[in-house]
């Protein structure tokens, strides 16, 4: 059984043609019998002129008030009252339409057969009230025009079904289209808060290890915090070139990447730590140069696992470890030795950094680790599929 047509908002149009198209099947059903109404007794003349059409007024303002809510009941009763009076029998095939809307064949064939035995007996209280038809010939007039209501009704029905489907289909278009904006705009501030973490956090922390140095030790002699007030110097300009190119990517000003600013160099990011106080041990065996994606990848991987050691275990040692060779993959393994350190000389972290690295890695289709070490040091590590 299909489900019921939705209600459709009537207009004022809506509503006219259903009252002018009622008001004339009555009138020619009601004026056909007036042409008799020579023969009909007092009683018969008094209801035919006035209680007939009242009737059928009644019927019709009844119609248009209830159908909407109660189409069965409504199409029932006024089935009903066509026995009485002919002027209903307009607003009962109104009904009738309305009902057969709703493509339910139980309430079209009960409120159809009421309307059909509702004619064959039309006007009980009038001679002969159609003419000299027999009551087969009633039926089959009736039959015909009920027929034709529930045709029209039916497609009316279909209609509005099509109609609300399509709307439907179209709210649900544009909530999965404002779905993925969302979703674009979650995935454009990740990828901004990425960026950004990339491009600051490795540049501060050695503004920070730099500054603290300068700060707090005593020992040093001018040329040393000369030195060291250079490198601040130095990384917060870089920090602040590398911002800008970031920004410009963002504004769509430039397609070149950040990356594009410095390009990525494993043992630049070394030498930037050593220089800053750490220790740090390099192992490489790349038989040739990675993939561009795959160097920057690797670059970043280092640079986070650094930029991690000197946040919170800056007087760790570090071992950076680089495999691979096309067919193989490459690995990249970054390792301190200390636990982390507590208290105010420890840097803040976010994690943003390592939950970014992990969905890059996981993007290039590689696989991402990272552990506390049973000795209390930390490990990040990377397998990266060796793609050109």
């Amino acid at each position: 059984m299909p489900a019921p047509a939705p209600v459709a908002t009537r207009g004022a149009w809506g509503t006219t043609w259903r009252v002018i198209l009622a008001a004339v099947i009555s009138g020619i059903v009601w004026g056909a019998l007036l042409t008799q109404a020579s023969g009909f007794s007092p009683f018969q003349r008094v209801w035919v002129w006035a209680v007939d059409p009242a009737l059928g007024v009644a019927a019709l303002v009844l119609t248009l008030v209830f159908v909407r809510r109660f189409p069965v009941v409504t199409g029932l009763v006024t089935g009903i009252l066509v026995l009485v009076s002919v002027s209903v029998l307009g607003p009962a095939l109104l009904a009738l339409g309305s009902v057969a809307t709703r493509r339910r064949w139980r309430e079209i064939a009960a409120v159809g057969l009421v309307d059909l035995v509702a004619f064959l007996f039309l006007g009980v209280i009038y001679p002969h009230p159609v003419g000299e038809l027999p009551w087969w010939g009633r039926g089959v007039v009736m039959a015909l025009g009920i027929a034709v209501v529930v045709a029209v009704g039916i497609a009316m029905g279909q209609r509005r079904a099509l109609v609300a489907g399509l709307r439907e289909r179209a709210e649900a278009a544009e909530r999965e289209q404002a779905s993925r904006e969302e979703a674009a705009r979650a995935a454009e501030r990740a990828r901004i808060a990425s960026d950004m973490h990339d491009v600051l956090a490795h540049r501060l922390s050695l503004v920070a290890l730099h500054a603290s140095a300068v700060g707090f030790r005593d020992d040093l002699d001018p040329a040393d915090r000369a030195t060291a007030m250079h490198t601040i110097e130095e990384n917060a300009r870089l920090a602040l070139q590398e911002l800008r190119g970031v920004l410009g990517v963002l504004r769509g000003s430039t397609d070149e990447p950040p990356e594009a600013l410095h390009p990525p160099d494993v043992h630049v990011l070394v030498d930037e730590g050593r220089a800053a106080g750490m220790t740090i041990e390099l192992v490489e065996d790349l038989d040739q140069t990675p993939p561009t994606a795959l160097e920057r990848a690797m670059h970043r991987i280092v640079r986070e696992g650094l930029t991690n050691a000197r946040k919170h275990a800056r007087s760790s040692r570090v071992v950076v470890s680089i495999a691979g060779e096309p067919g193989d993959g490459l690995a990249v393994r970054v390792v301190n030795d200390a636990p982390p350190e507590m208290g105010a000389g420890a840097l803040p972290g976010s994690g943003t950094g390592l939950i970014s690295l992990r969905e890059r890695v996981e993007r290039l289709g590689g696989r991402w680790t990272q552990r506390p070490l049973p000795e209390g040091g930390y490990e990040l590590s990377a397998w990266l599929p060796w793609a050109m």
